[in-house]
């Protein structure tokens, strides 16, 4: 498969009360077309930075620093917003984190996802209103010419998740980047959710960046795994490696962290401390003072992201030490 999305030193920073703050730092990744490709690590690791700073939605005091995003070979860190605007919903769209608050409640159903269909296409009226309860249907939404009517206070939390995607995918994008889709969701309606995803990835050819922090949605959802740790790629494999061989500390924590039916009444671990804030970075590896296996090349030192046994980046000194006979 080739590449559909590929993201190379992506540097975010915003700008601070003591100067910039650099919340994703040197990022690399590829979407493959077709794929499903997994961003993962706690709140705080800098996920959702980077989706919006692929398409440009950062706050006005967010800027990419350095790094570029080529989307079908385009860099979009050239783009100016007003062919950015050509780009979101047409080629690349977004579902956000909370289905909550990112409708507008002022505005019915069928007028909201109706915008981006008229924004895009060249249709209006009965056929852009045709198109909307299609989708609706396409989504998994009973009595959709009712709800075309509706706002968005008289739906569900899963209703409006779906109405999300709907006007997601209204205008066939060729990649989707789903920022945590059943964040708030009970677990139910999360898998409905989730199958919904992977069925419209597979009826509409498109690539999906799924961001989580759940390892049981990646298990089920992704080709391949990008883990996040304070701004940084700190491992980078397929699913089936990761889940079976983690390689980086933070990682395994992430997993012995993570509820499996197979543990039974088995106490889960946890990993102390927590993420720290940009302001706060250590000189060496950022997870070091919550590492169980830090040494004190960890604390001064910044690991490299090398690759190990051909198939798995890790940003870990213990792979160092192993390649070049250490230990």
């Amino acid at each position: 498969m080739s590449n559909l999305l590929e993201v190379t030193g992506l540097t975010t920073q915003f700008e601070g009360k003591k100067g910039p703050l650099t919340v994703v730092d040197q990022v690399d990744f590829t979407v493959k077309k077709g794929e499903i490709l997994g961003l993962v690590g706690e709140s705080g690791c800098g996920k959702s930075v980077t989706s919006l700073s692929i398409l440009q939605l950062l706050d006005k005091n967010g800027k990419i620093s350095s790094g570029n995003v080529f989307y079908k070979n385009i860099d979009l860190v050239q783009k100016s917003e007003k062919e950015m605007k050509k780009i979101r919903g047409k080629e690349i769209s977004m579902i956000f984190q909370d289905p909550m608050t990112s409708l507008n409640p002022v505005l019915t159903i069928g007028k909201q996802i109706g915008e981006v269909i008229e924004k895009h296409e060249k249709i209006k009226g009965k056929e852009v209103k045709k198109k909307v309860i299609e989708l609706l249907k396409l989504v998994g939404i009973p009595r959709a010419e009712d709800i075309y009517d509706e706002y968005p206070h008289r739906l569900s939390g899963g209703m409006k998740q779906r109405v999300m995607i709907a006007m997601a995918i209204a205008c066939h994008p060729a990649m989707l980047i789903a920022d945590e889709p059943t964040t708030a969701l009970d677990v139910t309606i999360q898998a409905q959710i989730l199958d919904l995803l992977r069925s419209l990835k597979d009826d509409l050819d498109m690539s999906i960046l799924l961001i989580t922090h759940d390892l049981g949605v990646v298990a089920e959802m992704c080709d391949r795994v990008v883990v996040m740790y304070a701004g940084q790629v700190v491992e980078a494999t397929d699913t089936r490696t990761l889940l079976r061989n983690p390689r980086h500390p933070y990682t395994v924590g992430l997993i012995q962290s993570t509820p499996h039916q197979s543990k039974g009444e088995k106490r889960l671990k946890s990993i102390v401390g927590q993420v720290p804030a940009p302001d706060q970075y250590s000189k060496g590896c950022r997870f070091a003072n919550r590492c169980p296996k830090a040494m004190s090349i960890c604390e001064t030192a910044v690991p490299p992201l090398l690759e190990v046994d051909g198939q798995t980046s890790c940003r870990c000194w213990l792979y160092e030490e192993k390649e070049v006979g250490v230990l």
